[in-house]
């Protein structure tokens, strides 16, 4: 096990058994969404966790040291430029103690499971890539969510990766995916991907009794919940820009973990910032879902 260091605020919710949700730091940072659409996801997704009673609990690599939870000062820290780190890069940016590490799903996961915190909220998990037939590219996050106990609230998967594959890679990896009041997998800034989910809950109360079977079974789950409907991208206008935006990523030599910020750099342009809107309802609308969640299982009973 690595040294994490907690929040005094996290370290006294998970001491008392009081509902804690791990957000990742990627989409804060200059990696995620440009500044400062970055600035207001953090302080949505943070007002949205405690709106519900949760605690909010942002991971990160700060000088050298895995983070769960943080103070202001350090949340305005993560807001500039950053190293990605996903779960393989933890030893590294701890033994090399780089400045700032924006965590990606994966490594908030670790840290998540390693802490005893069991929901996550993200804004779109990471998947199989578009022509992973032919060179490999698939994220991480995935191998994650099926090895962490931890339930991932996300709206889908980004929209510009391969969704069915992706979908399929899920249920290979056992992973229980689960529409919370949806019957389709969302598409990330898109309402749906139009690919039918096996599993559909509408209850949060019920939501919770599933994850705590789960959870009990080892390994983690799937929450998908869309984006709000009035914030949503059109479909037809997404898929476009999605082509262009991979067109350029392929013409530029980008590959590999690159790709994604690349990629949503081009669509945020392509879509004159719609994009960019809907990222910012979905994340606050998941860490919504996610503390929700959180709240039911600490109710539950012993």
């Amino acid at each position: 096990m690595i040294n994490v260091q907690l929040s005094p605020e996290v370290a006294d919710a998970l001491a008392d058994k009081r509902a804690v949700v791990a957000l990742e730091s990627t989409i804060s940072s200059h990696l995620g969404l440009p500044s400062p659409a970055n600035r207001e996801a953090l302080t949505r997704c943070l007002a949205a966790v405690r709106l519900v009673g949760a605690v909010p609990a942002v991971t990160a690599l700060l000088d050298g040291v895995a983070r769960v939870g943080l103070s202001d000062t350090e949340h305005e820290r993560i807001l500039g430029p950053a190293r990605k780190v996903a779960e393989r890069d933890l030893p590294v940016a701890i033994g090399e103690r780089w400045a700032f590490g924006a965590t990606t799903v994966s490594a908030s996961l670790a840290l998540a499971t390693q802490v005893g915190i069991s929901v996550f909220a993200t804004g779109g998990i990471g998947g199989v890539h578009r022509g992973a037939e032919l060179h490999g590219d698939i994220s991480a996050d995935l191998g994650a969510l099926a090895r962490h106990p931890v339930v991932t609230v996300s709206a889908g998967a980004k929209s510009f990766l391969d969704l069915p594959r992706t979908l399929e890679m899920l249920e290979t990896l056992g992973v229980t995916v689960v529409g919370y009041q949806c019957n389709e997998f969302p598409a990330f800034t898109v309402v749906s991907s139009g690919l039918v989910l096996q599993h559909r809950i509408d209850d949060v109360n019920v939501l919770a009794r599933v994850a705590t079977s789960r959870l009990s079974l080892g390994g983690g789950m799937l929450v998908c919940t869309p984006v709000p409907a009035s914030h949503a991208v059109d479909a037809t206008m997404m898929n476009a820009a999605i082509d262009r935006a991979l067109a350029a990523a392929h013409q530029r030599g980008v590959t590999g973990p690159a790709v994604t910020p690349i990629v949503l750099a081009e669509i945020a342009a392509d879509t004159s910032g719609e994009a960019v809107r809907a990222n910012l309802a979905l994340a606050e609308n998941n860490a919504h879902v996610a503390a929700m969640l959180a709240m039911s299982l600490v109710a539950l009973p012993s």
